[in-house]
C-alpha cells in the first residue's frame, strides 16, 4: 500500500464508501480513501471518467494521484459503479459534485439536486441506515432547506432515523491535494445526528489536524470564510506591494517583518466578530495610508473600503437599537477598548452621540471613565461629541439598569457581565461584544440579542 503520510497509525475500522462526482475533489477522495484501506466505489455521469478509473488511471492530473489510483484498483479497493448499486453496496456516500456560480453570482445547486434525487431513489429501496455526506461547497441553509427535504421526499424516509446527512467540507489545494488529504488543516463534520457524524469521522481516522463536530450550517459556512480570507490576504498583500512600489520601498522586506509577528498579525487577534474599531491609531493610520496612495495615484480598493466597512458596522448597531422601538437606552462601556479610558474615535462614543442626536434618553456606565480624571485630547474629544456627558455618565450600575429599557453591552468586563445578568425580562440587550452568558439574554418574548452585530445569534 502507498505511503499515506498520514502522520499516525491508521485505525482498524474500515468503511465502504461511494463517491459521487469524480472531478478533482472526488478523484482525490476515492484514491486517498482507498489508500487508507476503505472500500471505495466511484460514480460519475461522465463515462470517460469512470473508464479512466476502471483502467486504474486518474481522470485528473495531480501529484501522486496516478500511483494511488493504480494501486487502489490493483488491490480491489477502488471500483466504479452506477448510482443505485453504489448506495446499496456502501455505508457512506460522499457527494463531490460541482457548485458553480449561477448567472447572477449566486450558487447553482443543479448538480446537487440531481445527485440528491439519485440518492433518494436508492435510499427508498435500501433497508439499512445510510450516511450521505456533502463535500460540495454550499451556502448555509442549502442542506437543511433544500437537500434534506429533497432526500426525504424522494426516499419516503426520515433523516436521523432511516438515514443520516452530513456536511463535510474539503480543504484541498489543487497541486497539493493528496498531501492536504493525508495531512488536513482540520476535519469539519456538521451532522444531522451522532451516528452519521461518527460514520464520516471514521473515514479520516488516523489523520492529523483538529476535529470539529459542528452544526450543519457552520460546516457549510466555513469554506466560504476560509476562501474569502485567502482572497482578502492576496489583495491585501498586492495593495501593500503597490503602495510600497510607488514609494520606492522594498515590499517583500516590509512583509517579512509583518509576517514575523504571530502575536498580532498572523494570529487569532482581531478576528472575532464584534463591534467597530476605533482608538488613536487604526482610523488615523488608515486615513494617512489612503492619502498617500491617492497622492501617488495608486488604486487600493480593499484598503480604501476598510473605514467604509467600519462605518457600516456602527450603523448596524444603531439600527439594532432603533429596531427595538424603545427610547430609554443604557450603555455599558464607552472607551474604545475595555480596561482603558481612551475615548479617541471610540465607536461607543459615536454610537452614543447618534442616539442622543435622534432624541433617545441615554445613560452611560464605564468604570474607567471619570470626567474628573480626563485631560487633554481625551477630554476634548468627549466634550466635542457629547457636550452634556456630565448629565448622562454615571458610576451607578443599578441606576442604568433601572432607567433603561435597552441595554447596550460595549464591554465584557466582569462588572458589565454581572449587570447584564441582573437584567429583567423587560430589558432588551444589544450585545456588541458577545459577552459571557449572552445566551441568557434571550429569555423572554420581548428580548432581542444582537450579538456582535455580525456574530449571529446563539
Amino acid at each position: 500500500m502507498a505511503d499515506t503520510d498520514s502522520g499516525g497509525a491508521i485505525g482498524s475500522r474500515r468503511s465502504s464508501v461511494s463517491v459521487f462526482g469524480l472531478g478533482y475533489v472526488g478523484c482525490v477522495s476515492v484514491a486517498c480513501l482507498a489508500a487508507l484501506g476503505h472500500r471505495v466505489v466511484g460514480v460519475d455521469v461522465n463515462p470517460a471518467k469512470t473508464a479512466f478509473l476502471r483502467r486504474g488511471e486518474s481522470p485528473v492530473v495531480e501529484e501522486r494521484i496516478g500511483d494511488l489510483v493504480a494501486e487502489g484498483v490493483r488491490a480491489g479497493l477502488l471500483t466504479v459503479g452506477d448510482a443505485g448499486a453504489a448506495v446499496l453496496g456502501t455505508d457512506v456516500t460522499l457527494v463531490c459534485v460541482g457548485t458553480p456560480s449561477a448567472p447572477g453570482g449566486g450558487l447553482s445547486t443543479l448538480h446537487l439536486e440531481r445527485v440528491t434525487d439519485e440518492l433518494g431513489a436508492a435510499l427508498a429501496v435500501k433497508d439499512d441506515y445510510h450516511t450521505v455526506a456533502y463535500r460540495s461547497t454550499m451556502i448555509p441553509g442549502t442542506c437543511a432547506e433544500q437537500l434534506i427535504p429533497r432526500l426525504e421526499r424522494v426516499s419516503g424516509k426520515r433523516v436521523g432515523v432511516d438515514f443520516g446527512v452530513c456536511v463535510n467540507p474539503e480543504f484541498l489545494r489543487e497541486g497539493s491535494s493528496v498531501t492536504d488529504f493525508f495531512d488536513p488543516p482540520k476535519v469539519v463534520v456538521g451532522a444531522s445526528d451522532g451516528r452519521a457524524a461518527a460514520a464520516v469521522e471514521n473515514l479520516y481516522e488516523g489523520l492529523g489536524g483538529p476535529r470539529f463536530r459542528v452544526p450543519v450550517e457552520v460546516a457549510e459556512m466555513i469554506k466560504y470564510v476560509d476562501n474569502s480570507f485567502h482572497a482578502l490576504k492576496v489583495d491585501f498583500g498586492n495593495e501593500i506591494g503597490a503602495i510600497c512600489a510607488a514609494l520606492g520601498v522594498d515590499s517583500h522586506a516590509v512583509m517579512d517583518v509583518f509576517l514575523s509577528d504571530t502575536k498580532l498579525n498572523i494570529s487569532t487577534a482581531y478576528l472575532r466578530p464584534g463591534f467597530a474599531f476605533g482608538g488613536s491609531c487604526l482610523p488615523k493610520d488608515i486615513r494617512a495610508l489612503m492619502h498617500t496612495a491617492r497622492v501617488h495615484d495608486v488604486e487600493v480598493p480593499v484598503l480604501a473600503n476598510v473605514l467604509v466597512s467600519n462605518e457600516t458596522h456602527l450603523r448596524r448597531a444603531l439600527d439594532a437599537v432603533i429596531a427595538t422601538r424603545r427610547r430609554r437606552i443604557g450603555i455599558f462601556g464607552l472607551s474604545f477598548k475595555s480596561g482603558t479610558d481612551d475615548l479617541r474615535e471610540s465607536p461607543m462614543v459615536e454610537l452614543a452621540e447618534r442616539l442622543l442626536g435622534k432624541g433617545y434618553d441615554v445613560r452611560i456606565y464605564d468604570a474607567h471613565v471619570a470626567l474628573s480624571r480626563l485631560v487633554g485630547a481625551n477630554r476634548a474629544y468627549l466634550e466635542e461629541l457629547l457636550p452634556h456627558i456630565g448629565e448622562i455618565l454615571t458610576d451607578d450600575v443599578e441606576l442604568v439598569l433601572a432607567e433603561s429599557d435597552v441595554l447596550i453591552a460595549g464591554s465584557a468586563e466582569p462588572a458589565v457581565v454581572a449587570a447584564l445578568a441582573r437584567a429583567t425580562p423587560r430589558h432588551t440587550v444589544v450585545d456588541l461584544v458577545r459577552s459571557p452568558g449572552a445566551p441568557d439574554h434571550g429569555r423572554g418574548e420581548d428580548r432581542v440579542v444582537a450579538e456582535g452585530i455580525g456574530a449571529g445569534r446563539r
